[in-house]
């Protein structure tokens, strides 16, 4: 059996090795373009566990040791990755709980609960990613409890499996069959496992290589394969309820099949005689009409039909609280606003238009759960509009939610100009779920256009790339690549330019001089005529020259 102190001792391990080879699983990143590179993240998502792991005595219990974790992946997850492996490890917390040592059973369990909790988690699960490797090794996990009651043998073939699936990825996915790589996130969660199960069979916590396992996000970062896979839709009310079964009850797999196709944030959870059902959906009527095919509602706790609340945990706000003096605002008007910017125009934009708290990050500065969380909870607010400005910031963002004390709703802004938007949409009249609707309606209207640089050779959607070359990306997709800053900027501005588009508006970096980018605003103004008009921002930000907004 492994007790507490020995599982404490493996986490540990295992975030110090994944810290020292966080830049081999960064390499795996297939995209060109800089981002939260997924070795970084993960590593300092387990990272932040390490101090409270270490307060804990020999004497803490498996079950404690798991949840001390769990809660600490939560809130240092950063990007998409970061915030899978907390889920993850979350699913130890409740498949641990209550045991004073546990065995292999209960690290099946504690697996299988994190996969789900993973999948869940992620709106358009893709196979060939860290999911796929999680799952083979659940699946294994349950199968080798009827072969071995032995712990090390137990993880030994958990690793074993996880290994032979990471190494097929290549084949799953374009991308990395073209790169000829495994995925990186499934590569950071090998050796997260393998550094534990070393642990397991008697060697030595890691020695770190660096000064701390928690180190930060440097400007050579990229993004997560499992993170080119987001949805952009989203569902207005969170919906939820309990079920007392009926006799013969159909497959309860059903229900959740059906949800899926009204909604998305699908929770069934099929106990003996009750169903707990969570969902985001457009139509609650629909998934409550289902429901009474299974059962009849239980009054205690009453169905619930909420804009995007979910059940907050007091405990872990009152901790943060405490947390080096930290005191959430009082709520003092209806809405509030959090924005992720970085560049100091970008940070003043946001301010001048209302954002009550501006958290430093983007593209290379994945801010963790705890940031955002921070930043809702000094809020004055009762209700308070995140706005992620970023792909590999949602997921972060929407955990937040789960600490906190008021209603939360994050918008899926994917680009700062869609954050501008939404904010600009804002009618303090309205009330939060027109609002809610309306902003998304108003960022979903723009178009984004990115000027940057290769982060590294690479061949990416039929075109070959050089490091340093300029690369051009429109609404997220790449569209191709050039020599010169000021011709991809023009280029790009003229595929936006179509349609319905009244405003360009040009963000400029903070390696863009004012100069070099008034001429360019001329040039382009002179290139469009004056149906568009073509407006300059100084945005300040890195990595990217041009952010480019098309209304």
């Amino acid at each position: 059996m492994i007790n507490g102190s020995l599982l404490r001792n493996a986490i540990i391990s295992a975030a110090i090795t994944i810290s020292n080879r966080k830049r081999e699983v960064d390499e795996l990143n297939v995209y060109p373009v800089p981002d939260g590179d997924t070795g970084t993240n993960m590593s300092m998502t387990i990272g932040n566990s390490v101090a409270e792991l270490k307060r804990l005595d020999d004497k803490a219990t498996a079950a404690e040791v798991a949840s001390t974790a769990a809660s600490a992946f939560l809130r240092g997850a950063r990007g998409n990755s970061g915030v899978i492996l907390s889920l993850i490890f979350r699913g130890f917390s409740k498949g641990l709980a209550g045991c004073e040592e546990a065995g292999c059973e209960d690290f099946a369990k504690a697996l299988k609960l994190g996969v789900e909790a993973a999948y869940k988690a992620v709106m358009k699960p893709v196979e060939g990613t860290i999911l796929t490797v999680v799952k083979a090794a659940a699946v294994k996990a349950r199968d080798i409890c009827n072969e071995t009651n032995d712990e090390v043998v137990f993880w030994q073939e958990v690793c074993a499996e996880a290994k032979e699936v990471l190494s097929r990825t290549t084949e799953m996915l374009p991308q990395l069959k073209k790169a000829g790589v495994v995925d990186a996130g499934g590569m950071g969660l090998v050796i997260i496992f393998e550094a534990m199960t070393a642990v397991f069979a008697g060697g030595e916590i890691a020695v770190s290589e660096e000064t701390s396992a928690n180190t930060e996000v440097t400007s050579d970062s990229f993004r997560t394969a499992v993170s080119e896979y987001d949805d952009d839709i989203t569902f207005t009310y969170c919906t939820e309820f309990m079920l007392e079964k009926n006799q013969g009850c159909p497959d309860v797999s059903t229900l959740r099949a059906y949800l899926e196709t009204i909604g998305d944030c699908v929770v069934v959870v099929d106990d003996e005689k009750i169903i707990k059902v969570h969902v985001h959906t457009d139509n609650p009527g629909k998934a409550l009409q289902k429901a009474l095919e299974f059962g009849y509602f239980i009054n205690d706790p009453k169905p619930k039909i909420e804009n995007m609340r979910i059940q907050h945990e007091n405990k872990v706000k009152d901790a943060k609280a405490a947390e080096e003096g930290f005191v959430p605002a009082e709520p003092e008007k209806e809405f509030g606003f959090v924005a992720v910017a970085a560049g100091h125009g970008l940070e003043a934009m946001f301010t001048d238009l209302g954002a009550d708290v501006v958290v430093k990050g983007g593209q290379t500065m994945n801010p963790s759960t705890d940031d955002i969380l921070r930043a809702i909870m000094k809020t004055p607010a009762h209700n308070v509009f995140v706005l992620p400005n970023n792909k590999n910031i949602i997921m972060a963002a929407e955990q937040a939610v789960k600490l906190t004390d008021r209603k939360v709703c994050v918008l899926q802004t994917r680009t700062v100009p869609q954050g501008i938007a939404a904010m600009l949409a804002f009618d303090e009249s309205q009330g939060l779920n027109d609002n809610r609707i309306n902003m998304t309606k108003a960022f979903e209207r723009v178009s984004t256009g990115l000027i940057t640089f290769a982060a590294r050779n690479s061949e990416f959607e039929g075109h070959q790339i050089k490091e340093g070359e300029i690369l051009a990306l429109e609404n997220g997709k790449l569209s191709f690549t050039e020599k010169d800053i000021n011709k991809a900027t023009l280029k790009l501005v003229k595929k936006l330019a179509k349609g319905d588009i009244s405003y360009i508006t040009l963000i400029y970096g903070a390696d863009v001089t004012e100069e070099n980018a008034e001429e360019l605003q001329q040039t382009i103004q002179s290139k469009l005529g004056d149906k568009i008009e073509v407006m300059l921002v100084n945005g300040g930000q890195p990595v990217y020259y041009y952010i480019i907004s098309a209304e």
